[in-house]
C-alpha cells in the first residue's frame, strides 16, 4: 500500500494556523474525519490523545505523526497538514512542528498503520524531500512531491525484491483477441500509473506467464478478467476484482486502483465471488454466459481442426473431379482419410462441451458427469419413423449441441447440489467425494435425466433442423438470416452477441448441410468486415483520425482477414455509436450478399486462409466481393459520420470528403 492511496485531497490542508498541540490535533482529525474513515470521531480523537499520553509523536526536525488504531475505523485513511509558523507540540527535539500526518488504521492483523508510519519515518529523514512538502503551494503539489518520491522508492524496492505490487489474470473464449487486448491494456496503463504488474494469459495457446505461488504472496492485489471460470482460489486472502474481459480492456485504470483499495474485500477460498460491477452477486445472466463461453472454448479447437480438415477433404476432392459425387468428400483416398480424422474430431465436439460447462460450474468432479451427459446428447433413445415421398425410413437422430448444452449446465449442478448433499460427512472421507460419490452418483443421475429428456431435445433438434431446410427453400428467408447473424457479429465485436453468432454458425457447420455451411459463410463475413472496413476509412477518409490512429488502423487489414474481428474494439471504444452503426451496417450488407450468392464457407475459422474451401469453387470471388462491398460500407459510413480529427497531420492526401471543404 503507498501513502499516496489513502491521503486524498480532502485530507490535505496547506497554510494551517494553531495555537497548541491539542487545537492542531483536534484540526488533524477534523480534516481525516472528511475521509469518511471514522464511525465515530469523538472516539477517534480520544484514542489519538491517549497516544499521545503514551509517549509524543514529535518525532523531531519540525515532524509530528499521531496515529491511532480503534475499531471506530473503518478503512485505512491519512490526513496531512502543512503548519507555516509551526506549533508547540512537545517534540523530542524541543522545535516547534510544521509537517503533521495523521494517521488512522482499523483494528485489523494487517497493521497498516505500522507500515504506513516506517515508510513515512523513512521518507521524511531526506532533509530536501520535507522541505519540498513545506513549501508546496497547494495540495496538489503537496501530494505530488510524495508521489514522486514514492515511486522513486518502490521502484528501487521492487527491483530488488522481484514482486510486482499487482498481479493480473486475462481470458476470453476464443482465446485470441480480448485475451491479448486486455493484457496490452493493463500493463500499459500500470506503467502509466507506476504501478509493477504481471499478467497471465490463458488463451488459445494455454496459459503463458503463468503467475507463481512467491509472486501471490507478495502482492497487494489481483485483478481477474475474464470471460470463462479462472481458478481463483490460489488468490484467497488477497484482494481480488472479478470482471468481464472487456472491462480489462476499456477501464484498466480502475480496475488496477480497486485492486490496490484497502475496501475492496479479502478473497476467502470457495466464496461465489461478485464482480466490481455488482453490488450484489454475479448475475445469473453473467454466470450462465461465462459457464456456456468456458464449455464453447473448450470445444472450439476440436470444430476448428475438425472443420478445416472435413474442409480439406472437400477441396481434395473437387480438385480431383469428385464434386458431383454422391459420396462428395470421401471419394479420393486422401480426401477420404481427412474427412475421416475431422469427423473424429467433430465427434468430440458436444462432449467436450457438455463437459466443461460442467467444469465451469462445480470444478473437476463436474467433468466427467457433464462429459458423460454429452456423450448421451448424441446418441438416440429409438429410431423415428419419417415418410419421404411415400415411403418409411428410420431416421438416426439424437440432441446434438442443444442436447449438449443442457447436459453441461445439468451435470454441473447435479455436482454442486451433491457436494451439498454429502456436506456432513466426516472429514476423513473427503477425499473420497470427488473420486468416487460425484462421479457414480452424478452420472446414474445425470444419465437417467438424460434419457428422460434426450426425446424431446431430439424433436427440437429436428425440428430447428426441418427450419433451416425449409428456410433454404426460401431463399428470401434465408438471406435474411444471413443479414442478421452478418450484424450481430458486428454489434459487440466479441461479445456476448458476436458469439451467439459465432457458436450458432459453428454448429451450423456441424450439420454438414447446404444451410449450415452458407450460414457460416455469413458469420465469417460479418466478422471480417469490421476490421477491414475500419482500416479502409483510415486510408479514404485521413482527416477522421490522427496519425497515430491511421496507423493503427492499418493492422486491422491484417486483423480483418484473418477474421478476428476485435481489432475494431479500440476504435470502437473512442468513438461508440459511430463505429458500431458504420460496422453493423457493412456487416449486414456482407452477410446478406453471401446468403443472396448461396456461398458455402466448410471451414469455421481463418478468413481468406480458407477461402480454398468454399463450394462451390467458382462462389470464391463472389464471397471476396461480400467481403469487399460490406468493407466499403463501413468505410464511407465512418466517413459521413465521424467527425474531422483536430490535428489529423494530413500529408498529400488529404482523403475523400463529403459536402464542401472547410
Amino acid at each position: 500500500m503507498r501513502i499516496t492511496d489513502l491521503l486524498s485531497e480532502k485530507t490535505v490542508s496547506i497554510g494551517v494556523k494553531a495555537s497548541s498541540k491539542e487545537d492542531v490535533i483536534k484540526q488533524a482529525v477534523a480534516l481525516i474525519s472528511k475521509s469518511g474513515a471514522i464511525g465515530d470521531v469523538a472516539v477517534y480523537e480520544k484514542g489519538v490523545f491517549k497516544r499521545e499520553e503514551e509517549s509524543t509523536t514529535g518525532i523531531g526536525e519540525g515532524i509530528a505523526i499521531p496515529h491511532c488504531k480503534n475499531d471506530c475505523v473503518t478503512k485505512p485513511a491519512l490526513a496531512a497538514m502543512v503548519i507555516p509558523g509551526g506549533v508547540e507540540y512537545e517534540a523530542l527535539d524541543g522545535e516547534p512542528v510544521q509537517l503533521l500526518f495523521l494517521i488512522a488504521a482499523p483494528n485489523s492483523e494487517d497493521n497498516v498503520h505500522l507500515d504506513v508510519l516506517a515508510r513515512l519515518s523513512e521518507m521524511l529523514m531526506d532533509e530536501e524531500f520535507k522541505n519540498k512538502l513545506v513549501a508546496a503551494t497547494d495540495v496538489k503539489a503537496f501530494r505530488q512531491v510524495i508521489d514522486d518520491a514514492e515511486k522513486e522508492k518502490l521502484g528501487e524496492e521492487e527491483t530488488v525484491e522481484g514482486f510486482p505490487r499487482v498481479l493480473a489474470v486475462t481470458a476470453c473464449p476464443t482465446g485470441i483477441a480480448h485475451t491479448y487486448m486486455a493484457e496490452q491494456a493493463l500493463k500499459d496503463k500500470a506503467k502509466e500509473l507506476g504501478i509493477s504488474i504481471k499478467v497471465e494469459t490463458r488463451g488459445s495457446g494455454g496459459a503463458k506467464n503463468v503467475l507463481t505461488d512467491e509472486e501471490i504472496e507478495h502482492c497487494e492485489g489481483v485483478v481477474v478478467a475474464a470471460d470463462v471460470n479462472v481458478d481463483v482460489d490460489r488468490f484467497a486472502g488477497k484482494r481480488v476484482v472479478q470482471v468481464q474481459v472487456a472491462k480489462g480492456i476499456h477501464e484498466p485504470e480502475r480496475l488496477i486502483k480497486e485492486a490496490l483499495d484497502p475496501n475492496t474485500p479479502i478473497y476467502k477460498a470457495g466464496e461465489a465471488r461478485q464482480t466490481s460491477d455488482s453490488k450484489g452477486k454475479e448475475s445469473l445472466g453473467h454466470q450462465i454466459y461465462k459457464h456456456l463461453m468456458s464449455g464453447v472454448s473448450h470445444m472450439l479447437p476440436f470444430v476448428i481442426g475438425g472443420g478445416i480438415l472435413i474442409a480439406l477433404a472437400f477441396l481434395i476432392d473437387t480438385i480431383a473431379g469428385n464434386a458431383g459425387s454422391a459420396s462428395f468428400g470421401s471419394v479420393n483416398g486422401a480426401a477420404a482419410w481427412f474427412k475421416t480424422v475431422g469427423g473424429y474430431a467433430f465427434g468430440f465436439m458436444v462432449w467436450v462441451l457438455a463437459g466443461f460447462i460442467a467444469f465451469s460450474i462445480a470444478g473437476r468432479p463436474g467433468l466427467a458427469v457433464g462429459m458423460v451427459g454429452g456423450f448421451i446428447a448424441t446418441q438416440t433413445n429409438f429410431n423415428i419413423l419419417a415418410t419421404i415421398q411415400g415411403a418409411s425410413y428410420a431416421l438416426q437422430a439424437n440432441a446434438g449441441f442443444l442436447g449438449g448444452i443442457v447436459a453441461g449446465f445439468l451435470g454441473g449442478y447435479v455436482v454442486l447440489l451433491l457436494g451439498k448433499a454429502f456436506s456432513r460427512l466426516p472429514k476423513n472421507l473427503d477425499s473420497l467425494k470427488p473420486m468416487l460419490i460425484y462421479p457414480i452418483i452424478g452420472v446414474l443421475i445425470e444419465a437417467g435425466v438424460m434419457y428422460l429428456i434426450n426425446t424431446p431435445l431430439i424433436y427440437i433438434n429436428i425440428g430447428f433442423s426441418n427450419m433451416l431446410t425449409w428456410m433454404g427453400g426460401h431463399p428470401a428467408l434465408l438471406i435474411v438470416l444471413c443479414a442478421l447473424l452478418g450484424l450481430m457479429m458486428a454489434t459487440d465485436m466479441g461479445g456476448p452477441i458476436n458469439k451467439a453468432a459465432y457458436v450458432f454458425g459453428t454448429a451450423m457447420l456441424a450439420s454438414q448441410t447446404v444451410e449450415g455451411y452458407i450460414i457460416m459463410a455469413a458469420v465469417m463475413a460479418g466478422g471480417m468486415v469490421p476490421p477491414l472496413g475500419i482500416a479502409l476509412s483510415a486510408n479514404l477518409f485521413p482527416q477522421k483520425y490522427s496519425k497515430k490512429e491511421r496507423g493503427e488502423a492499418a493492422v486491422n487489414y491484417v486483423m480483418g482477414a484473418a477474421f478476428i474481428t476485435e481489432g475494431a474494439i479500440p476504435f470502437a471504444a473512442a468513438d461508440p455509436w459511430r463505429v458500431i452503426v458504420s460496422c453493423i451496417g457493412g456487416s449486414a450488407v456482407a452477410g446478406l450478399l453471401t446468403g443472396l450468392f448461396k456461398c458455402q464457407l466448410l471451414a469455421p475459422h481463418g478468413g481468406v486462409f480458407v477461402f480454398a474451401t468454399i463450394q462451390p469453387l467458382y462462389n470464391i470471388p463472389l464471397y471476396l466481393l461480400s467481403v469487399v462491398a460490406g468493407s466499403f460500407v463501413t468505410a464511407i459510413l465512418l466517413g459521413i459520420l465521424k467527425k474531422d480529427h483536430p490535428t489529423p497531420e494530413l500529408g498529400k492526401w488529404t482523403g475523400i470528403r463529403f459536402g464542401k471543404k472547410k
